[in-house]
């Protein structure tokens, strides 16, 4: 998964600019504010809050903006987000999922239509590609807190699934049902994630050309950059080699 780790790789740097690091926590508090209405405004009895504080405070989201967005949850100032998935394929016949959480769904299915149309894709129906995905609990941690072996070890004793891991950190991962399980155990050894939560994992990926993948990657860029749009999933892979000519262009 060399090149599909990268791509996330360049999202992930791409995420230290001050003006996106304003807009990450824009989509946490909302986020924070959704699982607070959803269920109590604790975390101690609310998994996913309690997953959604946890990713807040590794990007370093003040306490303060934390528990606003939890207050939030409780007040009538008019925004009630709705939780929407959008499905499609992109340049290459990547298979794409879009996660949102919208105040206007025609507003967003717009934007999300219009982005596709606009960098070689096409959005689909319900569930057009949703079963080339499984649904399960990602643990992220940095390089920074151990070896491979020390990471698997834990990982295993923890009762995760799988690891991957490269020079950048570890991706553990975990069934959809053991995510809050796993993530308090690895808690105890390697300290706190730097994120922990659901995703659609591909199983099976497309490989794809630098030509295609430039498009690909400006489509899954575009999306994200989109203040609606909380999460972005696709099935690809791209060679070192072909990754190296797009980060050159």
């Amino acid at each position: 998964m060399a090149g599909h780790s990268h791509a996330k790789n360049i999202m992930h740097r791409k995420g230290k600019s001050d003006a996106a690091r304003s807009k990450v926590f824009s989509k946490l508090a909302r986020e924070i504010t959704v699982a607070a209405k959803l269920g109590l405004p604790d975390p101690a009895f609310n998994a996913r809050l309690r997953l959604a504080v946890q990713n807040a405070r590794a990007q370093s989201m003040p306490k303060d903006n934390i528990d606003r967005a939890i207050k939030k949850a409780s007040g009538n100032d008019g925004e009630n987000y709705e939780e929407i998935r959008y499905e499609g394929y992109g340049p290459g016949g990547v298979a794409i999922i879009v996660e949102a959480l919208t105040d206007n769904r025609n507003r967003t299915a717009s934007n999300v239509r219009s982005t596709f149309s606009k960098n070689g894709g096409a959005l689909g129906e319900t569930n057009s590609v949703g079963f080339m995905f499984d649904r399960v609990g990602e643990i992220f941690y940095p390089a920074s807190v151990g070896s491979e072996d020390k990471v698997m070890e834990a990982a295993i004793e923890a009762g995760a699934d799988d690891v991957e891991s490269d020079e950048e950190g570890h991706w553990i991962y975990t069934s959809f049902e053991k995510l809050n399980e796993v993530s308090a155990a690895l808690e105890k050894v390697l300290g706190e994630a730097e994120s922990a939560k659901f995703i659609f994992k591909p199983q099976n990926e497309v490989q794809v050309d630098a030509e295609k993948g430039a498009t690909l990657l400006k489509l899954i860029s575009t999306l994200e950059e989109d203040d609606d749009v909380q999460n972005v999933y696709a099935n690809f892979d791209i060679s070192d080699e072909d990754m190296a000519k797009i980060e050159a262009a």
